[in-house]
């Protein structure tokens, strides 16, 4: 059903807003928001996504969302304005009242009503009684990130991970006992290797140390540093990165673009910076390592390769996603904490309090399975 006007109900999560736009099926000439003043920032974010697309927006000020007469006579207001009945209602967002009120007007007026479903990505058509309309994966990460107030989104130019790179990650991965031990000392190299030669002096030689630089070794031939006598020196900061820790991400970004096609994936990216400006507040920068667009909900993924001195070390990477997944992803987000140390077991139980998957150490072997099973999930 093509219905050129439709209404939405602007609220703190606005994917439910944004999908039915986007699909093709669906897709309006016009967009009215309902809009409270709390909700201001949120429907300004709204339009920047819908205007580019050439889809027209309008709003519709409400002075209280909790009083449902003054929000029934708006409505019915603005249908007066359409008298032809071109215009339908998203029931998903706003207050309840604003939700209810929305429906009692457009139902008094036979208009056409339906809601988006949380977990199945499916637009229910209320009024008239249709079948369930399966919605369209369109939406991208920095649509999907914009959306819940990201004022500026840096995805990095990527074509994926190069062939060295994968050889190297999985040779790590599939000889991860062996090298557990000397991968510490690598960060630390890496770590102090943060001068403008990009270089730093090994202190044991490879008779005391030989695991160490039969690893360096493996950086060495994957192209990303040299090693001359005693002195390792990286080739660039991004090889430098990867020695110090990065390798895990690649690792992980790599999986993922393997499950892109059979699993759906819509987008995905690595290394994503959002800055925010909260209202009357300083600037705020966050960084996700790894971002999913599946069913058209937002799938972070956090990787680390440092030891957990303690538990509230622990604690305070789990608090710190999980936090990052409800600021960025909504009620339908869902992360991952992909960690080449092991979590202690009072770790591992507030992870699955925060519904948080983990896959830590010996489990990296098998990481395709577990992400596999993990966006799995939400189909």
């Amino acid at each position: 059903m093509t219905i050129n006007t439709h209404l939405i109900l602007v609220s703190a999560q606005p994917i439910p807003n944004i999908t039915p736009i986007l699909d093709d099926s669906l897709r309006p000439q016009k967009v009215v928001m309902l809009v409270s003043a709390e909700m201001i920032d949120r429907s300004q974010a709204l339009e920047s996504i819908f205007k580019p697309r050439g889809i027209r927006v309008e709003r519709c000020l409400i002075d209280n969302p909790w009083d449902a007469e003054h929000i029934s006579d708006k409505i019915l207001d603005l249908l007066a304005l359409y008298p032809d009945g071109d215009i339908a209602l998203n029931a998903t967002g706003g207050t309840k009242l604003m939700s209810i009120a929305a429906y009692e007007a457009f139902r008094s007026c036979q208009l056409p009503i339906y809601y988006i479903h949380p977990e199945q990505d499916q637009l229910l058509w209320l009024s008239p009684k249709q079948p369930a309309q399966e919605l369209a994966d369109r939406l991208k990460l920095k649509d999907y990130l914009m959306a819940y107030g990201a004022e500026k989104v840096e995805i990095p130019d990527s074509t994926g991970v190069i062939e060295p790179i994968r050889q190297l990650t999985q040779q790590i991965i599939a000889d991860i006992d062996r090298y557990a031990p000397e991968l510490g000392s690598l960060n630390y190299l890496a770590l102090n290797a943060d001068n403008p030669r990009l270089s730093v002096e090994i202190d044991q030689g490879p008779q005391s140390k030989p695991q160490l630089w039969q690893l360096l070794e493996l950086f060495e031939q994957a192209g990303l540093c040299r090693i001359n006598g005693h002195t390792l020196t990286f080739f660039d900061e991004p090889a430098r990165f990867t020695a110090n820790g990065g390798w895990l991400e690649m690792h992980t970004y790599a999986e993922c673009l393997k499950l892109k096609k059979n699993l759906g994936i819509q987008d995905n990216a690595c290394n994503i910076t959002i800055t925010r400006q909260p209202a009357g507040k300083a600037i705020v920068k966050n960084e996700i390592d790894i971002g999913l667009i599946k069913a058209n909900r937002l799938h972070i993924i956090e990787c680390k390769t440092k030891s957990y001195r303690d538990f509230a070390q622990g604690a305070d990477v789990l608090y710190k996603l999980d936090s990052l997944r409800d600021l960025m992803g909504g009620l339908q987000g869902r992360a991952m904490l992909v960690s080449f140390k092991a979590l202690d077991k009072t770790s591992r139980a507030r992870a699955k309090e925060l519904s948080i998957t983990l896959c830590c150490q010996s489990e990296l072997k098998n990481l395709q399975q577990h992400l596999q099973k993990w966006l799995g999930q939400n189909s």
